[in-house]
């Protein structure tokens, strides 16, 4: 945390925010140095800052009450485990290079099924969507998580690109358990569906770009509800 520190990185705030509430012996109930403060102490941006601030927040960690400060809700690490996370492939990937893996890979290949995407793709899209809705309203969640599996290998397939499908095929039991996590957190998960209607959109207007970044957006958000926070470029 100093001046050279890379700018313009809310995950890099993120975890430099953990990073100081651990070693600076923050407790619940304690406040932190003013915004400014930290922008300068992390040599991030303010927009920066307050984009890790609300990813902070929302994981349980801080608190930000306007006009008083930000507050430390739970110790360093405690609220990074909503719900006993538990990450099995530990010894082979971890579960942040997973994430970190879909965001680059699936985000390229949901622009390029944007372009080629047929309308019998588009309704089985559009059918999956649809059931994850009620599979969640439902409290299906194991369930829900093998929909969304199916609606990301379909984006995969629907890319034409065979040496893409032929990473999540082979590593298929580590991309699923990586969208059963946001899962643990029961009262953000429509969040996932709602933010596959947004994909579905942009694949339905054959919008390459739109469609790549609502992907992109999409995993870091699914991420975030885990509790894991990952470096991307051009940030």
């Amino acid at each position: 945390m100093h001046a050279s520190a890379p700018r313009a990185v809310p995950e890099y705030a993120l975890q430099s925010i953990r990073k100081l509430i651990a070693e600076e012996g923050y407790r619940p109930g304690d406040v932190l140095p003013s915004q400014r403060d930290l922008a300068e102490r992390l040599g991030v941006s303010r927009t920066s800052l307050r984009e890790a601030l609300s990813s902070l927040s929302a994981l349980g960690v801080i608190s930000v009450q306007p006009g008083k400060g930000v507050f430390v809700q739970a110790a360093a690490g405690q609220a990074l485990a909503p719900m006993g996370f538990a990450w099995p492939f530990a010894e082979q990937v971890s579960a942040a290079d997973t994430f970190q893996l879909r965001f680059a890979l699936e985000g390229f290949a949901c622009g390029l099924a944007a372009a080629t995407l047929t309308a019998a793709q588009l309704d089985a899209l559009q059918d999956n969507v649809e059931q994850m809705r009620l599979e969640l309203r439902g409290g299906d969640f194991e369930s829900a998580s093998r929909l969304d599996f199916d609606f990301h290998r379909s984006i995969l397939l629907a890319s034409g690109n065979q040496a893409m499908c032929g990473i999540v095929t082979s590593s298929a039991d580590i991309f699923l358990e990586s969208q059963k996590l946001p899962f643990i957190r029961p009262e953000r998960a429509m969040e996932t569906w709602q933010e596959h209607r947004k994909i579905l959109k942009a694949l339905g207007r054959h919008a390459s770009g739109p469609a790549q970044k609502a992907m992109q957006q999409h995993i870091r958000a699914a991420a975030l509800r885990t509790g894991i926070a990952f470096v991307t470029l051009g940030d």
